[in-house]
């Protein structure tokens, strides 16, 4: 799978965080209230993300087995939860955090989740939970994923799977034919064949259905004023790269929307979230 860059995902960890469902996480948490501790496995976690926008919802004593292809995103991870932490401490692998009034131990683990997948779902934790993955993702990869789910009785929460929505303003001529042709890209192979792209979360959803599991899904966009300037610029330019690598939209086109899109306004970026469980 295409890696991500430290610089992108800390950029984005406020957007994304800001954006999450209320009313998914909150079903997400209303699940597990009667408990006192859970077992968790992020998938694709990147620099750990994931973890400091679920935590909060979860019961006090939470065991988190982070996974991602990359080991330097897991070094980046280790080193972002600590200096987030209220409290850190290194057991071996493992890191002890204390943030508020919840107890976090984390283990780091790399895998393929091509290969993988099966030996990682074999853990058999509580609750699988990925942000911003699927929409990388195949659709035969996605069934497969959801078949596995379904065999072992697993949850699954994922937030901010982008679902080919983007409005912005002010509005140029070139919105809906640079936005057709980003989403052509999306559906190129990261990593996994094909990639479900902007489909990704219904193909779930019906996975799901037909598994016989209940599903919740919720809109999560991204909202973008002034405030998030260095975020739409970096944005707007890895929409452009990849709008000119499609080879549908002229570079002059493309050069008059960037130059568009790096003035003073705003945008709306769409996304979803999606909880499943066996009933």
């Amino acid at each position: 799978m295409s890696g991500f860059s430290p610089d992108w995902l800390a950029l984005r960890e406020p957007a994304d965080h800001a954006a999450r469902n209320p009313q998914v996480l909150a079903a997400v948490g209303a699940a597990f209230a009667s408990r006192q501790s859970l077992t968790i496995v992020d998938l694709g976690c990147g620099a750990g993300s994931n973890l400091r926008g679920t935590y909060s919802a979860l019961p006090a004593r939470q065991y988190w087995t982070l996974v991602d292809f990359d080991p330097a995103l897991l070094a980046v991870a280790r080193e972002r939860l600590t200096a987030w932490a209220d409290e850190a401490e290194a057991l071996g692998e493992e890191l002890v955090l204390r943030k508020g009034d919840k107890s976090l131990t984390v283990d780091f683990r790399k895998a393929d989740l091509n290969t993988d997948l099966e030996w990682v779902l074999g853990w058999q934790p509580d609750l699988v939970t990925a942000a911003a993955l699927f929409d990388l993702t195949s659709v035969r990869w996605l069934e497969r994923f959801v078949a596995s789910l379904a065999s072992q009785r697993l949850p699954l929460y994922t937030a901010l799977t982008y679902d080919g929505r983007e409005s912005w303003e002010p509005a140029h001529p070139a919105d809906a034919k640079m936005l057709a042709a980003f989403n052509h890209h999306q559906h190129s192979d990261k990593g996994f064949g094909p990639a479900a792209g902007p489909e990704a979360t219904e193909t779930l959803a019906q996975a799901f259905r037909k598994s016989g599991s209940a599903v919740t899904v919720g809109e999560s966009p991204w909202v973008l004023d002034a405030g998030s300037a260095a975020l739409t610029r970096e944005l707007t330019a890895g929409i452009a790269a990849a709008v000119a690598e499609t080879g549908h939209v002229d570079a002059e086109t493309i050069a008059s929307w960037l130059a568009a899109r790096a003035k003073a306004g705003s945008g709306r970026i769409g996304h979803q979230d999606l909880w499943a469980r066996p009933v």
